[in-house]
């Protein structure tokens, strides 16, 4: 009767972990990056990514991105990362590619763009600008003159207008190396009385990211505001109202943060400055700032300096900018509360990465690492459960004395550990100290744009992404897509035939319902894993392998647990 029990009740167990999971994964453990590759004919080919793109090329754009281009007049902008122009109507930052970033892995792939001109499909771009008492400032519609036709790394531009009324203005703009450009915004008084002006800076943007926001990413709004990151807004909150969210900071950046790209608004560090995040009409979203006003006397001129990050949220780019006085750059990417675990597993990743070559045999690599660490708790583990297997005979008399006493049976198998010395609970310490390293490769695998497009071997070409080859559609011979938890593909199965043989060398559990459990475990595991990172999937087998050779090795160190299972 009890074996029948503990059918029924792992049947539901298993039930429950396939049709909830999905549910669970949803909210806690967002989906990986679509899949690089399909299959059409039997042949690999690039998959398409229309959710890449910020700023994607679309038939339904409201006008031709191209033709809106060339009504005005531009300064073009070139740089090693950066390609696009400025908008001398308006002075507007609205046309930015990333020429080193492509939106698939095909050869052919368009270069990811990011911002794009109002007026197109998913409109997304920033300037400055002013606000004034008693004096005609810049607007959308001025038409601005510059110094020079191109901005790059070593030659600066200078936008000048002049209101007609005694005031210039200008912004002078600068371009690093990377993704920073930098906004000198001058004010000169030449007319006969003073003026108060206040600066200003905005990125706005129509249409919210194709990444999902999630409990374990944040895409959307974000800034640091004194001395804190904050990302408890984002669109649905700005969708729901209050449509305005505002802060007050000395120091700090704002912007909006998509699952690999960031604009961010960085005004002059030792300014307080008003920031807010907020609602337009139909889908337009606004991160603004702006600083106190200040009054200039006739004769005078005021110069004030802001910069704009647009680009890709490389690690090592945004701790470049936070040590150079940004403060808490890195936090662009949304690490979460292991953040003091997940940057030294990326750093030992990229390092090794460096000096290999392959993400794929990097994270190979990383497991032996993490395995070797592990080494002595795996030890003491084995010695543990080499002890619970020489006190098995003796549990199960107590089991058989006090099979209908279930507080007294309690009472003596404690009273049996503490006599014998064992720890039952000793065998879990490995798996509790690998649920960290597991979640932060995770989060490693899906947030830092270093694994995006990262290839392995034969048909892995994408590590960010699922496993492309499914099982149930024959490799894509067959005409369908199967739902997320039943595309296994070649590295889940892999999965699972791994941790098959690896528990069939555990010793037998005493609970015939926990024996139960582990003889389906690694198949219920092979499908939750499916929809996962093919990255985890390398890490995981990597471990289950090195797990059962280790065991092999400790077994021989412990004879009595392979003895005692013989019997």
């Amino acid at each position: 009767m009890d074996d029948k029990k503990n059918i029924v009740l792992a049947v539901i167990l298993t039930a429950l972990i396939l049709f909830g999971w999905p549910y669970i994964a949803n909210h806690f453990f967002p989906a990986a990056n679509p899949p690089a590759t399909k299959v059409e004919s039997g042949k690999q080919v690039p998959a398409p990514q229309p959710g890449a793109d910020p700023a994607a090329d679309s038939p339904s754009a409201i006008r031709d991105r191209a033709l809106v281009l060339k009504e005005g007049p531009r300064i073009a902008i070139r740089t090693p990362k950066l390609t696009g122009s400025i908008n001398l109507k308006g002075a507007r930052i609205d046309d930015i590619v990333l020429p080193t970033y492509s939106e698939t892995i095909s050869r052919d792939s368009p270069a990811i763009r990011l911002f794009s001109p109002s007026g197109t499909q998913d409109a997304f771009f920033a300037g400055f600008g002013w606000q004034g008492e008693g004096v005609k400032t810049p607007d959308n519609n001025t038409l601005w003159t510059a110094d020079d036709t191109e901005l790059t790394p070593t030659s600066p531009v200078t936008l000048r207008w002049n209101n007609g009324a005694g005031q210039t203005f200008e912004i002078r703009y600068s371009v690093d190396q990377n993704y920073m450009i930098t906004a000198q915004q001058k004010v000169s008084n030449s007319g006969a009385g003073a003026i108060g002006v206040k600066s200003y800076g905005y990125v706005s943007r129509t249409g919210i990211p194709h990444d999902p926001d999630t409990w374990t990413i944040h895409i959307g709004p974000m800034g640091v505001f004194n001395g804190a990151a904050n990302y408890d807004v984002n669109y649905k909150d700005l969708d729901k109202g209050p449509s305005t969210q505002s802060f007050q900071s000395t120091g700090g950046w704002l912007g909006f943060t998509d699952k690999y790209w960031l604009s961010a608004l960085v005004p002059d560090q030792k300014e307080a400055f008003a920031g807010q995040f907020r609602k337009g009409a139909g889908t337009q979203y606004q991160a603004d700032y702006s600083l106190p006003p200040v009054m200039l006397a006739p004769g005078k001129a005021i110069t004030q300096t802001a910069r704009l990050f647009v680009g890709a949220k490389e690690v090592k780019t945004l701790e470049a900018y936070q040590d150079a006085g940004i403060p808490l750059f890195d936090r662009a990417i949304d690490w979460g509360w292991f953040y003091w675990f997940e940057k030294p597993i990326f750093a030992l990743l990229h390092w090794l990465f460096q000096h290999i070559g392959n993400f794929g045999v990097a994270i190979i690599c990383l497991t032996f690492v993490v395995r070797a660490l592990m080494f002595p708790v795996a030890q003491r583990q084995f010695a543990s459960m080499a002890a619970m297997r020489a006190v098995q005979p003796k549990m199960k008399a107590l089991q058989e004395r006090y099979k209908d006493d279930k507080p007294k049976l309690q009472q003596e198998m404690m009273e049996l550990y503490k006599r014998e010395k064992v720890n039952p609970l000793a065998g879990c310490l490995p798996i509790f100290i690998q649920i960290p390293i597991f979640f932060a490769l995770y989060k490693v695998l899906q947030l830092t744009i270093e694994m995006r497009h990262q290839p392995f071997v034969l048909w892995i070409k994408d590590l960010s992404a699922p496993d492309p080859l499914h099982i149930l559609n024959l490799f894509g011979l067959l005409p369908f897509t199967p739902p997320a938890f039943l595309g296994i593909g070649v590295l889940a199965l892999l999965l699972g035939i791994s941790m098959f043989f690896q528990f069939k060398l555990n010793p037998a559990q005493m609970d015939p319902m926990q024996q139960q459990i582990f003889a389906i475990m690694p198949w219920v595991m092979m499908f939750i894993m499916a929809p996962f990172a093919a990255g985890l999937l390398v890490y995981w087998i990597t471990n289950n392998c090195l797990s059962m050779a280790q065991q092999w090795w400790l077994y021989k160190r412990h004879p009595q647990l392979s003895t005692a299972e013989a019997k």
